[in-house]
């Protein structure tokens, strides 16, 4: 869910710094947008990724294969270069079983559960009493004694008053990315939280989860927004209701896997990169169409748009499709950690892992000066409906590339929608859209051509 840009200070040097040719530029732009919504092939490429790979979560045989079709499709396209990036990455399986249920007033009601990634199994079957709390200091407060043996559950829903729906998903990540690990302290068997979904409907959301050394691991799993509120109540009027949890996931050893890159050399900095990407992996259910197949898709259509109107860049332009992001960031520290050990100059790095929303415009990170330069663009693209162009944000798998002379900067896009989707079986390619996908490239596009163009102040 996020869209980057990581600027160096070396970022065209020799070059009339921050001075635009306005009439070019617009030309410029005006045919990018023009490439795009006549003669875009991303949407199509995402519906080949999701109905003919689907989900590919690292480590899988599908991921693998997601990896051969990245390849082969950047190739087609004829860009300078395609090559593989060995990726040691984290390997995780959901297994065949996953089942919840309670049973309440003489019945059992059985629900849609996900595991969380990372979780352990439950070993056969586990069924205990509930007990619900919404944060870790209420879950603190009950103590051991009135946890112990029990099934933890955080009813925690996402904040309904936040306009930023990504704010109120940061505020609720700790309970995925750790309420396992809490509930083991107090004694808990079992942990099941209401899923980080903005989403009135029944299915489950997953994500990764951790855990902490010196306490049992034990399984975590998600129910959706209706469910967890029917269990909710349920457990108001039933408070010694027993809830019956079987997984059959597991860890295994990690493997070896590829980071896909593509580029088109730089006429004038052939040694200088520019790096458009995403992630070329997503959790094991749905299909992965805006978490993260929009932005590979994407990130491939800057290319080859940039290739078709005939532009050639004065840096090297690399397509990169990281794997792993989901459980670990494995693909982005890697080539990080490649990148700086070779002495690899990155001027720039761009991110979409946002969904194949609506464009809205960009944050930045930076110094005052670089953002004046980046706000002095917005005349440029205003006319393409981005009107945002604000200090803040960050993301995942350029975020190693990060050091003291780099600046940030994140594509805004209408997020209302995206946590619907966002890890669940409904992340699919039905739900995205053509044209807001295709607009989200073309934006892209426009800004990567305008920083290797222009440039940006290293004070």
């Amino acid at each position: 869910m996020k869209l980057l840009i990581i600027l160096s200070a070396t970022l065209l040097s020799g070059l009339s710094k921050g001075q635009s040719n306005f009439a070019r530029d617009s030309a410029m732009v005006s045919s990018i947008y023009q490439e795009v919504l006549a003669h875009g092939e991303c949407h199509e490429n995402l519906h080949f990724l999701c109905k003919n790979i689907g989900n590919r979560l690292g480590g899988s045989l599908s991921a693998e294969r997601a990896i051969d079709w990245g390849k082969s499709l950047c190739e087609s396209y004829g860009f300078d270069r395609v090559f593989l990036m060995p990726v040691e990455v984290s390997h995780w399986e959901r297994g065949g079983v996953e089942k919840g249920s309670y049973k309440t007033s003489g019945k059992t009601v059985k629900l849609p559960i996900t595991a969380l990634g990372g979780s352990v199994g439950t070993n056969g079957k586990i069924t205990a009493e509930v007990v619900a709390v919404k944060t870790f200091d209420e879950l603190k407060d009950l103590g051991r004694e009135k946890v112990e043996g029990k099934i933890v559950f955080f009813n925690r829903p996402m904040d309904p008053l936040a306009i930023n729906t990504g704010a109120a998903y940061g505020n609720n990540y700790e309970i995925r990315g750790s309420g396992p690990a809490e509930a083991a302290k107090y004694g808990a068997v079992g942990c099941i939280i209401r899923s980080l979904s903005t989403a009135d409907d029944r299915f489950p959301h997953t994500g990764a989860t951790e855990y902490q050394d010196g306490f049992p691991k034990i399984p975590g799993a998600a129910l959706s927004v209706v469910d967890s509120r029917a269990l909710g109540q349920a457990l108001q009027a039933d408070p010694h209701l027993r809830f019956t949890l079987e997984l059959s996931c597991e860890l295994l050893p990690r493997v070896q896997q590829h980071n896909v890159i593509a580029e088109i050399t730089g006429t004038e900095f052939p040694d200088q990169y520019i790096v458009v990407g995403g992630h070329l992996d997503s959790w094991d259910i749905g299909e992965g169409a805006h978490d993260d197949g929009a932005g590979i898709v994407q990130s491939i259509e800057v290319l080859r748009t940039l290739k078709a109107i005939g532009y050639r860049p004065l840096h090297t332009i690399r397509a990169v499709l990281f794997i792993n992001e989901e459980f670990g960031n494995d693909g982005g520290e890697t080539y990080a950690s490649a990148m700086k050990s070779e002495g690899r100059v990155h001027v720039a790095a761009l991110e979409s892992d946002g969904g194949g929303f609506t464009p809205r415009g960009f944050s930045m990170q930076g110094t005052d000066a670089q953002y004046e330069l980046f706000r002095s663009w917005s005349t440029l693209l205003e006319p393409y409906n981005l009107f945002a162009f604000r200090r803040g944000g960050s993301g995942t798998d350029i975020g190693p590339l990060k050091d003291d002379r780099v600046a940030l900067f994140g594509l805004t896009v209408d997020s209302q929608r995206y946590f619907d989707f966002h890890h669940s079986a409904n992340d699919i390619w039905e739900n995205v859209n053509k044209r807001e996908l295709e607009m989200g490239a073309a934006a892209m596009a426009s800004l990567i051509y305008l920083l290797d163009q222009t440039g940006i102040p290293a004070e």
